[in-house]
Formats: C-alpha cells, structure tokens, sequence
C-alpha cells in the first residue's frame, strides 16, 4: 500500500503564510517554509487596534498575525518597523477624529467607540484587499483594477462575480461568425470593405484605436476567422480594458464609483458593459424583484428588437459600478466581433472628451440627448431610427425602407414636425408634436418601472448600494 502512496501529493487548503504561522505558535523550525531558529520569533503585526500616550512615550495595541485577539500586546513605537500601517493608523485617527470632534491631534487615550471604529476600520482594508486580488486574479485586460473606501465601513459586495466577457442564460445561443476579412492592412488596404464594409457599414477606428463613428452607428471589428493579426488596428474592444481604474466609495450616497487612474483620450476605448444574457421576459420577472431591493443593472440589448438584456447584478466586471450622470464621458456603442446577430451587440463605452487622471467614470443611464430638438437617422442598410430628444429623454420609432438611403428633411412650424418624404408611404398628416410623442412616452413610462427603455440603455436605478 505504501509503495502506491510513492510520488503522491495532495495540495494543501493552507496559504504560505498560514503554515508559517502555525510553526511559530507551535515553536517548531521548518527550513522548507523558511522558519528557523533565527525568525522562530519574528512576529508579524496585522493591524493595530488602540493607541496611548504615557510621558510622551507612544504606545499601540498590536493584533499579531496568526494569534487570536487576546494574545494582542502593547508595544512601544521604537518596537514597530511597520511603517506603512502606523502611517495608515494614523490617517485613519486624524480623519475620524475630524468628523467626531473637529480636531486632528489625538488624545492621550481613545474611547472605546473609536478604538473600535480603528479596528473595523483596519478589518475593511484587509477585506478590501483581498477582494482587490481576486478581481486581478480574474482579469484577462491589461488594465489593473484597484479598490478604496475612504467613507464608511462598507466592505466588498457580498454577492457579485468578476467575468470578462458575456455569459450566456438558459436557452439562448451565441453563434459564432462564420466568415472573416482577407485583408492584408485592414486600414489603409481594406478587401471588400474589410469586416464593417461585409456588413455595409463604415471602418469604426483611425490608426490611433480611437473611434470615428458618431454615436447610433454599429462597429464591426474584425473577428478569430479573419487573417489579420492580434495588432490590427480594428481589434479594440476584444483587447479588453488597457487603462489602470479604481472602484472608490462615494462621499455623496451613490454608493460605489469607478475613476481612472490614468489620461484617456477622447473617443478612446474605455470599457465592456458586460453581464448575464437574459431573454426579455426574464429580465421583467428579475426586474420586479430588483426594485424591491432598490438597486438594478439591467440593460436592455434593443439595437434592432427587444428581445434579450444584460443582466450585471450578479456576473459583471467593473462597469457594475460605473454611476450615472446627466453630463457623462462615456458614450455607448453597439460592437460586433464574433457574433454578427443584431440582437446580441456587445455594449462598448468609448470616452466622448479627455479623462484626467482621478475623474470619475460615467455614462447617462437614460441616453441622454441633444437638450433641443433634433431628429437622428441612422441605422443598417434595410431600416431606420428616429429618435426625437427632448429634455433628456429619448423615444423612438422605426420605419422600414425598401429604396436606398435618400435625403430626409424636417422642419418645424407652429411646435409641429412635418416630414417631406418616408419611403413606401403616404405624406404623413401633422400632428401637434406632443400628440406624435405620445405613444412613446407611454411606452417608455411603462418600462420605467423596472429599467430604462431605449436603444444602448442601462436599466440602473440605485439609491444606494
């Protein structure tokens, strides 16, 4: 039996430093972990958890690493070689310290409340940065990811799953594309069109990865059959995020927030709206439940149908926490690659100015328009949106042409829209304007209730987290 066992290994549920740990409180040498008769005794501090002041001697409660709370000791400041804890214990002190009692200098002992608020506080970090690993661990972008909260206590989310690309629910299927580009210089040499030409639409990027496309218009980037390169200048979205961001706390009830750490260009990459793929009916059931919680993140994929929706309540990556604003700098576009199913787009935001280093990341949860009027076609080759903006709301209709793309023209008398021309129609009677947008704000104020409604629309609506 004994020789079966010969080359066997089994992986250990312990960390490194666990290990380590245990050797120490069991006073035991271990040369494979690195514990010795020299570093027998070396102790790791954790947090500290109190702090005094005798004869202008300072003093700190130490919570050792590996030892429960009641073998925690006094220890004098010459004793501690942890220098960017006591530096953090301090901040921590000085800012609580300013919100209780409007001072920064601490006292020559802590009440038990703030003792407590430290060690709470100490807790949070360590919880906070484990999480910050993790979601590094499960990255498959370039760009790092890290974590703060420098407002309340609130720790990681107790039930959310990083994933770096779409997952699919029950019952639908992404098909993978089955034809790509032959191009040698997809940009400068295009054949055919290269992929956005295959679908009779425009190249998205110029030769700096920056889009060129106005806002409404798909991107086509070339996909995995295509014979172009990793480096060709129509692979963006599928590189995934390249730029280091911050989810942070917001200091004004949003809950969590996500700032850049470094400059974006404008009309650059940013980021995926990624998620769990749902069927529309399921998103109505999920929808309820979410606003009885207060907080959703359902967006509606209604590029060309209202068929299918991103849910990123549970399986997100960072644009889970990504918050709204009525002045945003990011824009959303519909993108495909692997998949040419027009119900199915990938949701990319792209910056629509320069993002400082330290800007908070956002994008309008209601796609918010042009504040006056104006009306906006576009569209694929067989149909057609218009969408009529107005006060930071948007309703759309859709017209099915038959003719190739001919010139529309409006203009406006009296508050009323007149059109001059709609293919395979008749002219269209004039109505009051608010009577022709009508049916659209009914139809949008029916699915308010649980989402925003609209082409590239996030179904957000938190108070808080």
């Amino acid at each position: 039996m004994a020789e079966n066992l010969k080359g066997c290994s089994v992986c250990c549920k312990s960390s490194w430093n666990q290990l380590q740990d245990l050797c120490r409180l069991a006073k035991l040498s271990c040369p494979a972990l690195g514990i010795s008769k020299r570093n027998l005794y070396d102790f790791e501090v954790e947090y500290l958890c109190d702090y005094k002041k005798i004869r202008e001697q300072e003093y700190y409660l130490v919570k050792w690493r590996g030892y429960p709370d009641s073998e925690s000791t006094w220890e004098p400041r010459q004793n501690l070689k942890c220098v960017r804890i006591l530096k953090q214990f301090h901040k921590d002190l000085e800012r609580e310290l300013l919100r209780r009692h409007h001072r920064s200098r601490p006292p020559r002992h802590l009440d038990p409340s703030l003792a407590n608020y430290l060690v709470q506080k100490a807790k949070q970090r360590r919880a906070l940065r484990r999480w910050e690993q993790e979601l590094n661990a499960k990255r498959s972008h370039l760009g790092r990811i890290t974590v703060e909260n420098e407002v309340d206590l609130d720790g990681p989310p107790r039930a959310f799953v990083y994933i770096n690309e779409y997952r699919v629910g029950e019952g639908i299927t992404l098909n993978q594309v089955a034809v790509g580009c032959e191009c040698q210089d997809c940009l400068w040499a295009p054949a055919g069109g290269c992929c956005p030409g295959a679908s009779l639409h425009k190249f998205a990027y110029n030769d700096q990865g920056q889009v060129r496309l106005r806002a409404g218009l798909p991107i086509y980037e070339c996909n995995s059959r295509c014979r172009c390169g990793y480096d060709c200048p129509n692979r963006v979205v599928q590189k995934g995020i390249r730029y280091d961001l911050c989810i942070f706390r917001t200091d004004d009830g949003r809950g969590w927030g996500v700032r850049t750490l470094e400059k974006i260009r404008k009309n650059s990459f940013v980021m995926e709206y990624v998620g769990e793929i749902i069927t529309s009916e399921e998103a109505e059931r999920r929808g309820q439940i979410y606003d009885r919680q207060g907080a959703t993140y359902l967006f509606d994929l209604d590029y060309v149908e209202d068929v299918y929706t991103v849910d990123a309540a549970y399986y997100g990556n960072i644009s889970h926490f990504v918050n709204h604003s009525c002045d945003p700098n990011l824009q959303v576009y519909n993108v495909f690659i692997d998949n040419l199913d027009e119900r199915l787009p990938r949701i990319a935001f792209f910056a629509t100015r320069t993002i400082w280093a330290g800007e908070e990341l956002t994008f309008d949860y209601n796609m918010q328009g042009p504040k006056d009027w104006d009306i906006d076609i576009y569209g694929g080759p067989l149909s057609s949106y218009i969408e009529i903006h107005r006060h930071n709301e948007i309703y759309r209709h859709k017209e099915v042409k038959t003719s190739p793309p001919e010139t529309h023209t409006f203009k406006e008398s009296n508050s009323r829209y007149q059109r001059s021309k709609i293919y395979n129609s008749e002219e269209i009677p004039v109505l009051p304007l608010w009577d022709t947008v009508k049916p659209y704000r009914e139809k949008a104020r029916r699915g308010a209730r649980s989402r925003k409604s609209g082409g590239t629309q996030k179904r957000k609506e938190r108070t808080s987290q």
